[in-house]
C-alpha cells in the first residue's frame, strides 16, 4: 500500500497562511493535537458501550513525549485509529470548500484563532511548528492493516503501509528552527498543565521522581527512597461534570482551592447545568472581594469538553459577573474560539442570559432562605447586584427584589422598603421623597449627625460604583432623588416650604458676609449667610450635588472630562442664627472679626477633611494661641 497525492486544497498557499498568522499563539498546536487524541480514545469507549466494539479496551490513555535530538514531539492514543482511506477522508480532504476564497479572504488576517476555529483546521495547527509531520496509526476496525501519512507541510502528501502494531494512533511533529523552544520539559509540562488538568482521559508525560517511605534507620527515623512513576498531568477533579446531589459543600471548597490555591474560601457558588438549548455546565464562586478589584477580573475559565481555551470570557459572562470565579464547559463553543466568534455566536449569547438569569435565581434563594445571613454577605456581593442593576434591565427587574441599601446604622432595606421607611419624615414640598447618603461617614459625620437630628435616615454608599448606582436608582424610581449629606445645609436638603426667621438685620447680613469673605479669601468659595437653627454649626461647607456628582464620575473615566477639567467651587454657608456670628459682630476690632471667621471656616474644613497642609498647620497654631 503506497500512494502520493495532493492535499485537496486547490492551492499552495495553505500553510504559509497557517504558519504566518498562528505564530503569535503557536502553543495552541499541542492544545488541538492532544484534544484530538483525548476525543479518539473517548469515541472507542462509546462504541464499546453501544457493543459495537468487542475487542480489549485496555487502559485508555494519551502520551506526549519528545526527543531533543531527534528535534520531534509525538502525541500518541489508543483510541479509534485510521484506515487510509479514513486519513484520506480527514486529514486531506479539509473540510471547508471555496480554499481559494479562503486564502484571499485571509491573507490580511490578524485573528490566529479566526483562521483556525471558522474552517476547522485543528490538525493543520501542527505545521505552526513543524517542518514535516508524520502519522502512524492502526484502527480498531476487524483486519484494518496500519497506515502512514507523512507530509513535509507542502500540499503534497504520502500514504503508507504504517508501523503501529496497536490499536490507536501516533502523531510525530519534526519540528521546525523557529521552534525548538517546544523541545523542553519544562516548556511542554508549561503548557499541558495550562490546557489539560481536567482532561476526560488519562495524559502521560514521561515520568517523574517521587519519595516514599522507605522503613527506619536503626534509630527510629524514617528514611525515604526515590521512585521513578508516570508523569499524569490531569488529577483534577472536574466536579462541574458531576450532579449536584452527589457533591458536598466540602467538594467545592476544595476544588476551589484547586483552582485559586491562595485565596480566601467563597462566600457561595452556583452549578450550572443545562442540556437545551445549548450544552453547558460549570461553578461560578461568589469570592470575598479586595479592595484590588482589577486584580480579581478574568478568574473564570472556559472550557470544552474539559479542555480549556481562555479566561478571557467577556462575551460569555456579562460584564458585572466578571468578579466571579470558577469555571464554564460548554462543546457548543469550539476549541479554536476568537472574538468576533464570541460576538456572532447565536449559543454565546444565550449562554450570557442564562448566566445572568442563574445568578438572578440564586441571589433570590439566598435572600428568601436566610435573610441574615445574606445581609452579612451584603458587602461582598452587593457591588455585583449593584453592577448589574445598572448595566442589565433584565437583572434589574429580578434585583430590585433583593437589592439592598445600607444605612449609617448598619440596617438593610429593600428598595421598597427603604422608601416606606423615609417618605413620612423626608418628602419635599413637591412630593419628591429625598434619599440622603453618605460616602465616607467619618469625614462627613457633622452632616449625619445634623440630618439625624431633623429624624432623616443617611445611606451608605461607599463602594466604587456607588456614584453611578445613586444616578442609576434616580432615574428608576419615580418621585424619588438622592443627595449626599454634604451637598446643601440640612434645613436646605430637604425643602419642605419651611422658611426660619433671620435674626440678622439687613445691614448685619451684609456686614458678615464681607467679614468672611475677607477673611477666607479665596474665589472657590462663594459666601452666603442663612437663616438656620440656632443649634447648627455656625459654617457648613458643601458642594452642589450635581456638580460633586459629575466631578466623581469624570474621575472615574466616566465620560464628563468636562466637568473634571472644571475648577472646584464650594459654597459656603454662614448660620446668620448662631451665637458665634452675634460674637464676630460685638467683637471690638476688625482683626478679632476675622481670626475668629476664619478659625470658624478652618473648622468647617477640619470637620470635613479638606483643611490640608500649610492651611491645618496655621489653624493648629491660631488655635494654641488662643488657648
Amino acid at each position: 500500500m503506497q500512494e502520493k497525492g495532493t492535499i485537496s486544497i486547490h492551492t499552495e498557499n495553505i500553510f504559509p497562511i497557517i504558519k504566518k498568522f498562528l505564530y503569535s499563539d503557536n502553543e495552541i498546536f499541542l492544545r488541538e493535537l492532544v484534544s484530538n487524541a483525548s476525543d479518539a480514545t473517548q469515541k472507542i469507549k462509546r462504541l464499546a458501550s453501544l457493543g459495537q466494539y468487542n475487542g480489549e479496551l485496555g487502559e485508555l490513555q494519551v502520551e506526549v513525549a519528545f526527543d531533543e535530538k531527534k528535534k520531534t514531539i509525538t502525541i500518541s492514543d489508543n483510541g479509534l485509529g485510521m484506515t487510509a482511506e479514513e486519513i484520506k477522508k480527514y486529514i486531506n480532504q479539509i473540510a471547508f470548500s471555496g480554499a481559494t476564497e479562503f486564502v484571499e479572504k485571509f491573507k490580511d488576517a490578524k485573528d490566529a484563532n479566526e483562521i483556525i476555529g471558522k474552517f476547522g483546521l485543528g490538525f493543520y495547527s501542527a505545521f505552526m511548528v513543524s517542518e514535516k509531520v508524520e502519522i502512524q496509526t492502526l484502527s480498531y476496525q476487524d483486519g484494518a492493516e496500519p497506515a502512514s501519512w507523512i507530509c513535509d507541510g507542502s500540499t503534497e502528501f504520502e500514504i503508507a503501509k504504517g508501523t503501529r502494531t496497536s490499536r490507536g494512533t501516533d502523531v510525530i511533529l519534526y519540528i521546525n528552527a523557529d521552534s525548538e523552544e517546544f523541545l523542553s520539559q519544562y516548556k511542554l509540562q508549561e503548557i499541558l498543565d495550562k490546557y489539560f488538568k481536567f482532561l476526560p482521559t488519562k495524559l502521560v508525560f514521561g515520568t517523574k521522581t517521587e519519595s516514599e517511605p522507605d522503613g527506619e534507620d536503626k534509630d527510629g527515623k524514617p528514611q525515604y527512597k526515590s521512585v521513578e512513576k508516570e508523569n499524569i498531568i490531569n488529577g483534577a477533579k472536574p466536579i462541574w461534570t458531576l450532579a449536584p446531589a452527589d457533591l458536598k459543600d466540602e467538594d467545592y471548597l476544595q476544588f476551589y482551592k484547586e483552582l485559586y490555591p491562595f485565596s480566601e474560601d467563597p462566600l457561595f457558588w452556583i452549578h450550572l447545568n443545562v442540556d437545551y438549548p445549548f450544552n453547558l455546565t460549570g461553578v461560578l464562586y461568589f469570592p470575598k472581594l479586595k479592595n484590588d478589584v482589577e486584580f480579581q477580573r478574568n478568574k473564570i475559565k472556559l472550557f470544552s469538553r474539559q479542555v480549556f481555551i481562555t479566561d478571557e470570557v467577556k462575551d460569555i459572562v456579562p460584564e458585572f459577573l466578571m468578579l466571579l470565579h470558577g469555571v464554564i464547559d460548554s462543546p457548543d463553543i469550539p476549541l479554536n474560539v476568537s472574538r468576533s466568534f464570541l460576538q456572532a455566536d447565536g449559543n454565546v449569547k444565550k449562554i450570557n442570559s442564562y448566566i445572568t438569569k442563574k445568578v438572578a435565581e440564586k441571589l433570590a434563594e439566598l435572600f428568601k432562605k436566610d435573610r441574615p445571613a445574606y445581609e452579612q454577605k451584603w458587602n461582598d456581593i452587593g457591588i455585583f447586584v449593584k453592577y448589574g442593576m445598572i448595566s442589565e434591565e433584565k437583572f434589574y427587574e429580578k434585583a430590585k427584589d433583593f437589592g439592598l441599601f445600607k444605612n449609617t446604622d448598619n440596617q438593610y432595606f429593600t428598595l421598597e422598603e427603604y422608601k416606606e421607611k423615609v417618605k413620612a419624615a423626608q418628602t419635599d414640598k413637591d412630593g419628591n421623597v429625598v434619599y440622603l447618603y453618605t460616602i465616607d461617614p467619618a469625614k462627613q459625620d457633622a452632616f449625619i449627625q445634623s440630618a439625624k437630628k431633623k429624624n432623616y435616615d443617611v445611606l451608605l454608599m461607599d463602594t466604587p460604583i456607588d456614584n453611578h448606582f445613586v444616578s442609576h436608582i434616580e432615574n428608576k424610581l419615580e418621585k424619588v432623588q438622592l443627595k449626599r449629606v454634604d451637598a446643601d445645609v440640612t434645613d436646605k436638603l430637604i425643602d419642605k416650604g419651611e422658611k426660619l426667621e433671620h435674626a440678622l438685620s439687613e445691614d448685619q447680613t451684609k456686614k458678615v458676609k464681607e467679614i468672611f469673605e475677607k477673611a477666607i479669601n479665596k474665589p472657590a468659595y462663594q459666601v452666603n449667610i442663612e437663616a438656620m437653627n440656632p443649634e447648627e454649626l455656625p459654617v457648613t461647607v458643601t458642594m452642589d450635588e450635581f456638580m460633586r456628582r459629575m466631578k466623581d464620575m469624570a474621575a472615574m473615566g466616566g465620560g464628563m472630562s468636562f466637568y473634571g477639567n472644571m475648577p472646584d467651587s464650594y459654597k459656603v454657608a454662614i448660620n446668620g442664627n448662631h451665637k458665634l456670628v452675634s460674637k464676630i459682630l460685638q467683637a471690638e476690632d476688625e482683626s478679632t472679626q476675622a481670626a475668629l471667621a476664619k478659625q470658624a471656616f478652618d473648622l468647617a474644613l477640619l470637620s470635613q477633611g479638606l483643611l490640608t497642609g500649610a492651611d491645618l498647620t496655621a489653624f493648629v497654631n491660631r488655635s494654641v494661641s488662643l488657648i
